[in-house]
């Protein structure tokens, strides 16, 4: 396959990232289609002109009658029944995910054989809505797609994916899957945490306490508007990584409890939170140029440079 050629895409899950990955890719001139368990899902995407059915078999025949790179994008709690599928059907077929974490994952792509065409990938996008009549060509657009630079990673099937990313419109971080899960429980499954309890702790306060919530309450609860299967989908199979940050951030709350009941201030915590606000506010990418997929130790440079804030936003 030379670099300019788009090989097959086919999505397993055609829901709101799925969904999303396959009209982008679709919108990108890939040959792309997909598979989706419920049927009125499937109906509504070949409504709308898209090639998604039902019948696992057959997608994943068709896939590995392509050599089509394969993305699997269901929840935690569907991936394993896919994976034996795809073990079964298209083995040998270049393997993806979009699943929100990384390490799981891969220990089940590894329990199905199929670790030496497997490359972790993880889109940092998305909206509290779910479903096909939720997805969105643009989702991606200028955001970070993580792509997995873990030891044994072949160069093939990694490009694949990175160009896959970059035709969606995102720019891609490597990330190893340990690391990765590490930093989405900070970023991504703590919000999640926090934003329920924001609103249990709003609507406590009754009628008038919601009558006069504005944008910051609005903001600081947007992603508990999300289905809380969906929530709990993303968020338990990093228990661990999100054990260690919510240990963390109830000390700092408990910190700050204690100071603003014995001093009647919460400067410490109003100027630390300031501060790393404003850090994320001036954090700036920067472009990775000078590593090629297959050179020596090329996996560790990624590494390396993906920990750095680095990003790949061509592939030549």
């Amino acid at each position: 396959m030379t670099p300019d050629q788009k090989a097959p895409v086919c999505v397993l899950g055609t829901g709101l990232i799925g969904g999303s990955l396959l009209r982008a890719a679709v919108g990108a001139g890939y040959d792309a289609w997909g598979y989706n368990r419920s049927a009125d899902g499937a109906q509504a995407a070949r409504a709308d002109g898209f090639d998604v059915t039902g019948d696992l078999i057959e997608v994943l025949t068709r896939a590995a009658d392509a050599d089509a790179l394969v993305v699997v994008a269901v929840p935690m709690p569907a991936v394993d029944h896919l994976l034996g599928s795809v073990a079964t059907f298209a083995p040998r077929c270049a393997l993806t995910d979009v699943v929100s974490v990384k390490a799981p994952v891969a220990a089940a792509v590894r329990r199905h054989g199929l670790a030496a065409h497997y490359v972790g990938g993880h889109p940092m996008a998305g909206t509290s809505e779910s479903g096909w009549a939720a997805t969105d060509p643009g989702l991606f657009r200028d955001s970070v797609w993580a792509v997995g630079v873990d030891e044994g990673t072949h160069p093939q099937p990694w490009c694949r994916v990175v160009r896959l990313a970059l035709a969606c419109g995102a720019v891609v971080a490597p990330v190893v899957a340990d690391e990765h899960d590490r930093a989405v429980a900070r970023i991504s499954h703590l919000p999640h945490v926090l934003a329920e309890a924001l609103a249990v702790a709003g609507a406590a306060g009754g009628d008038l306490a919601l009558g006069l919530a504005a944008g910051s309450f609005r903001d600081g609860t947007r992603v508990a508007a999300t289905a809380p299967d969906l929530v709990r989908a993303i968020c338990e199979p990093n228990a661990a990584a999100l054990l260690d940050v919510l240990e963390e951030t109830l000390t700092v709350l408990s910190a700050a409890r204690d100071r603003l009941r014995e001093e009647d201030t919460l400067v410490d915590l109003v100027e630390a939170g300031h501060d790393a606000r404003e850090r994320y506010e001036s954090a700036r990418r920067w472009e990775i140029t000078d590593i090629r997929p297959g050179d020596h130790d090329w996996l560790a440079q990624l590494r390396d440079a993906g920990r750095r804030g680095g990003v790949i936003t061509k592939l030549d």
